[in-house]
Order: structure tokens, then C-alpha cells, then sequence
């Protein structure tokens, strides 16, 4: 059987903080799902819009995702 959890949305949101660090992470998987896949990124810099190569994307190369898990954004 599963167990829920109950969560106060309210709180939640409040704090900000389980939703800015579901943020991150989602930046983060995108950013090394590009660079794998040789994908360069757009990205707001001075004022304008850039190409980063993926081989300047700042992320690790591996961040230790495998298929099956988190590894499925691949």
C-alpha cells in the first residue's frame, strides 16, 4: 500500500523553499539532459539572447542518473 503524506499546500508556499529547490533540480536535469544530448541552451545574458555550446553548459557530465530513475529524462 502506498502512505500518503499530508501536506499543508499553504505552508508550502509560504516557505517557498521545497519549490524553489523543485525548481533547481528542474533546471539542473534540463541543462544536463542538453549537454548530453549535444544540445546547445539559450540564456538571457547583458541584455540579449545567447547560445551556450553544450560543452560550456555548467553542469557535471554525470550527475550520477540512471535509466529507470531520474535517468529517464534522457
Amino acid at each position: 500500500m502506498n502512505e500518503r503524506t499530508e501536506i499543508d499546500i499553504d505552508k508550502v508556499f509560504e516557505e517557498g523553499t521545497p519549490i524553489d529547490e523543485a525548481l533547481r533540480s528542474a533546471v539542473l536535469h534540463a541543462l544536463w539532459r542538453h549537454k548530453r544530448l549535444g544540445n546547445p541552451v539559450a540564456e538571457w545574458r547583458d541584455g540579449k539572447v545567447v547560445w551556450v555550446q553544450p560543452e560550456d553548459i555548467p553542469v557535471p557530465d554525470d550527475l550520477g542518473l540512471t535509466p529507470g530513475g531520474l535517468g529517464e529524462w534522457v
